[in-house]
């Protein structure tokens, strides 16, 4: 008997006599007695704690707190259970069995701990407070946190498999035989899992983006991105599940990451207007210049380019300040009507396709009669 045991057993003797009761079952009874008030207490120390943390400054602490919370609870009634073995007096099978599982358990309860930390660090770098993040960064993070919590439960699956008597040394000698005949049976799961973990590395993309193929059908906004595959909603609101590995073969745009969108539309006007380009195109440009939505730092150009078969077309080539799908196609309207405008206002009309027939004239016979046949 453990000398808790023994301490406990002695205090209890007296009311054993006097109840009647088998000491192992009030020392039972005491144990799980001490287990709700200890959990009671513990409780409100927790409580008492994330109060005081909250008004902490640092935001690790509450971190740490809240990942604590759990686990500390689960931890008191195992090591209640470490200490109660000693009254299985006579079955040692079955004592080295709760022991076995009693150690597992505290393993279990530390990655657990260890996992919670680590999702409280995920929250506090991506949370709201911290301001905006761009896709890189929050893909190097979620892609960081998610490679550490694989590792832990790697280790800790070793660390379980080493407390209950199996041979971990063994086991790794045999992986690395074993793996090659998995990879073979495993080619394609091993690719989209190398996909995916380059996507992770790379950050071509991360959720929230929009990202399109011109390789293949693929176009939509991110929603997760798995080990296996990559969930894509498309424009129309259907789920595309894409496997990792397509996307180390395709090449991939992400209009998401864009810093400007460009405006270029080639507009004519009549041959006619010929002397009014000149002017139609200084307007142009200088509407440009002065419109609040248009970009100066980036190429604006506004051009005569060229003599089409009914029109003479000048060209606009330029970018908005803003990378929204549904603004910038407000500002495009805006410039579009302006443009409009501005050649209305030259008294000049924008061309559209025509066909001009010139029919060439006989002089010699103009005006000429028929000569009448001789006759006999």
């Amino acid at each position: 008997m453990d000398q808790s045991t023994a301490l406990l057993s002695r205090w209890l003797e007296p009311i054993a006599e006097a109840t009647g009761l088998p000491l192992p079952l009030l020392s039972l009874v005491a144990f799980a007695l001490v287990g709700v008030i200890g959990h009671v207490v513990l409780g409100l120390i927790l409580a008492r704690l994330n109060r005081a943390v909250e008004k902490s400054a640092n935001p690790w602490d509450n971190v740490i707190a809240v990942a604590l919370a759990k686990p500390s609870e689960w931890l008191m009634w195992l090591v209640l259970v470490y200490l109660s073995l000693g009254l299985l007096e006579g079955a040692d099978q079955i004592r080295a069995w709760l022991r076995q599982l009693a150690d597992t358990g505290l393993v279990l309860l530390l990655g657990w701990f260890v996992q919670r930390i680590l999702a409280g660090v995920e929250a506090e770098l991506l949370g709201e407070h911290r301001g905006p993040r761009d896709s890189d960064a929050r893909a190097t993070i979620s892609a960081t946190l998610r490679l550490l919590r694989i590792t832990l439960w790697i280790v800790v699956s070793l660390m379980i498999l080493q407390s209950v008597g199996v041979s971990v040394s063994g086991l790794l000698a045999f992986g690395g035989i074993g793996g090659i005949a998995v990879g073979f049976a495993a080619r394609d799961l091993l690719a989209n899992f190398l996909g995916g973990l380059s996507i992770y590395l790379d950050r071509p993309f991360t959720v929230g983006d929009w990202i399109r193929s011109p390789d293949r059908e693929i176009e939509g906004t991110v929603e997760s991105i798995g080990w296996r595959m990559t969930m894509i909603r498309t424009f129309d609101q259907r789920p595309l599940y894409v496997p990792n590995a397509v996307f180390s073969s395709v090449a991939l745009e992400n209009p998401s990451r864009m810093r400007n969108r460009r405006i270029y539309e080639t507009i004519g006007i009549r041959y006619q207007d010929i002397r009014c380009m000149s002017g139609i195109v200084a307007d142009v440009k200088a509407m440009l210049e002065g419109h609040e939505a248009i970009d100066l730092n980036r190429t604006l150009m506004v051009n005569f380019v060229n003599c089409g078969p009914s029109s003479l077309d000048f060209f606009v080539y330029t970018f908005t300040k803003t990378t929204d799908w549904a603004t910038y196609h407000g500002i495009k309207q805006d410039v579009l009507l302006r443009i409009l405008e501005i050649i209305e206002a030259h008294g000049a009309e924008v061309a559209f396709p025509t066909s001009t027939i010139h029919l060439a004239e006989d002089e010699s016979s103009v005006g000429a009669m028929p000569r009448p046949e001789p006759t006999a």
